[in-house]
C-alpha cells in the first residue's frame, strides 16, 4: 500500500522538475554553434575535399599505348613472300609512351592546392564569427526582454492597487472617475505590450535554437546576467585586426594562393620530356623492327608561351588588389570600431545617470505621491503621472541597455572576440 502511495507522489514530483525549462548559458550556445552549426560541417567537408584534392597533386602523365597496322599496302597479296623470295610488304605494331612530369612544375602544383583549403579554414571562422555574435545579439535582447517583463509585472501591480483604491473612493464620492478609466486603459497597455514581449521571446528561443543546430521548438530559459564590456584600453589598429579577423587573414591566404599559382605558371614555361617505343611485327618474312625515340615539349616558345605570360602578370595585378582591398577595410574597420566605442561609452555614462540620479528620484516622487494619495492630500491623477513618469523612465532605461549591449556585440563582431 506505501508503495502504491509513493509511486504517484514520485511521478508527480519528476513531472514538476521535468517542466521547468533548462537554464541555457551563452557559452553553451556558442559552443553549440561551433559544433553543430550546418555551415561547420559544410566547411569542414569543403575542406577536407580540398585536402584530399591535394594528395594528387604530384601524379604523372598516363602511358599512352597505341597499337595498329603500319605501312601497309591496300592489296593483302602483297603482305605474303613472293615467288622469288623477296619478303612481304607492312607490319603490325604496337607501342607506348610516357612523358616525365617537371619536378619543380609538381613541387609548384602540391603546394598552390595544399594551400587553397587554408581559405576555407578562414572563410568558416569569419562565418562562424558572424553565427556567433548573431547569437549574442538574441540572448542579450532576451535578457531586455526579460527585465522589460519584469518592470511589467511590478507596474501592473502598482496600477491594480490604484484601480482597487480608485474603486473604493468612487463609491464614497472621494474621487473622480477620469484618472480611474486612464489607469484602466494603462493596465490594458500593460497586459497587451506583455503579450508582445513574450512572443517576442519565443521567437529569440527559436532562431537560438536553429543557430544551435537543433529542434527549433525545444523549450529552455536563458541566464539573464549580463556584461558590458570596457575597450577603453583597446588601440584598435591594423595590428588588431590583422591578428584577430578571420576575413583579413583570409585575404592575406589568397594572396599567399595568388603567388603560388603565378609559381605554378612559371614553371609551366620549362619543358617536359618523354619517351616513345614502338615495336614492330613485320608481314611475310619481314624483319621485326623498333623505335626508340625521346620527346620534349617546348612551351617556352614565343607563340606557345602567350597564355602563361599573361597569367602571370594578371596574378601580379590581382595580389595587388588584395594588398589594397586589405588596407581599405582595416581603415574601415578602425574607423567604425573607434565611433562605436565612444557611442558605448557614451550609453554607460547614461545608464549610469538613470541608476543614480533619475530612476531613483522619480521611484522617491512616486513614493511620495502615493503616500501623499493614502493621507487623502494627493489627487489619483496627480499619482497616475508620477506612476507613468517612472513606468516611462524604467522602458527608457532598459531600451538604452539594449542599445549598450548592440554596440558591444558589434564591436566584438568587428574585432572576432568570441
Amino acid at each position: 500500500m506505501l508503495k502504491n502511495k509513493l509511486l504517484p507522489a514520485l511521478f508527480a514530483l519528476t513531472v514538476s522538475f521535468s517542466s521547468k525549462a533548462q537554464i541555457v548559458k551563452l557559452d553553451a550556445v556558442i559552443d553549440s554553434i561551433t559544433t553543430s552549426h550546418p555551415v561547420v560541417k559544410m566547411y569542414n567537408n569543403e575542406i577536407r575535399s580540398m585536402d584530399e584534392a591535394a594528395r594528387g597533386a604530384k601524379s604523372w602523365m598516363p602511358p599512352e599505348i597505341s597499337t595498329g597496322f603500319w605501312m601497309v599496302p591496300y592489296n593483302p597479296s602483297l603482305w605474303k613472300k613472293d615467288d622469288m623470295g623477296g619478303t612481304g610488304m607492312g607490319q603490325y605494331m604496337i607501342g607506348g609512351q610516357q612523358m616525365f612530369p617537371n619536378k619543380k612544375k609538381q613541387n609548384a602544383d602540391a603546394a598552390y592546392m595544399q594551400a587553397m583549403s587554408s581559405v576555407e579554414k578562414e572563410k568558416k571562422n569569419a562565418t562562424l564569427n558572424e553565427l556567433i555574435n548573431d547569437a549574442k545579439q538574441l540572448y542579450y535582447e532576451w535578457i531586455i526582454l526579460k527585465k522589460k517583463l519584469t518592470i511589467l509585472e511590478q507596474n501592473e501591480r502598482l496600477l491594480d492597487f490604484m484601480i482597487k483604491n480608485a474603486e473604493i473612493r468612487y463609491k464614497n464620492g472621494l474621487e473622480k472617475i477620469s484618472a480611474y478609466y486612464k489607469a484602466k486603459a494603462a493596465i490594458g497597455n500593460v497586459q497587451n505590450m506583455r503579450l508582445m514581449f513574450e512572443n517576442d521571446i519565443r521567437e529569440k528561443r527559436i532562431r537560438i535554437n536553429a543557430l544551435m543546430g537543433r529542434n527549433a521548438m525545444i523549450n529552455f530559459d536563458i541566464d539573464t546576467i549580463y556584461k558590458l564590456n570596457d575597450y577603453s584600453a583597446f588601440v584598435f589598429d591594423s595590428t588588431l585586426f590583422y591578428s584577430n579577423r578571420s576575413d583579413l587573414r583570409s585575404i592575406d591566404k589568397d594572396i599567399s594562393l595568388t603567388w603560388l599559382k603565378q609559381e605554378t605558371e612559371r614553371q609551366s614555361l620549362k619543358p617536359q620530356f618523354g619517351i616513345r617505343y614502338e615495336h614492330m611485327f613485320g608481314f611475310g618474312g619481314f624483319p621485326m623492327q623498333y623505335t626508340l625515340m625521346g620527346m620534349v615539349k617546348i612551351p617556352m616558345a614565343k607563340w606557345s608561351s602567350k597564355m602563361n605570360k599573361a597569367n602571370i602578370e594578371s596574378l601580379k595585378w590581382k595580389a595587388t588588389a588584395l594588398q589594397s582591398q586589405k588596407e581599405m577595410l582595416v581603415n574601415e574597420y578602425s574607423g567604425m570600431a573607434y565611433g562605436m566605442r565612444n557611442e558605448l561609452e557614451l550609453k554607460r555614462r547614461q545608464l549610469k545617470l538613470y541608476d543614480d540620479n533619475i530612476i531613483p528620484a522619480l521611484r522617491n516622487n512616486y513614493k511620495t505621491m502615493q503616500l501623499g494619495y493614502e493621507q487623502n492630500t494627493e489627487e489619483l491623477f496627480m499619482l497616475f503621472d508620477a506612476w507613468e513618469t517612472l513606468y516611462m523612465a524604467q522602458l527608457e532605461y532598459t531600451e538604452m541597455l539594449n542599445q549598450a549591449l548592440k554596440i558591444q556585440v558589434a564591436i566584438d563582431r568587428l574585432i572576432e572576440k568570441k
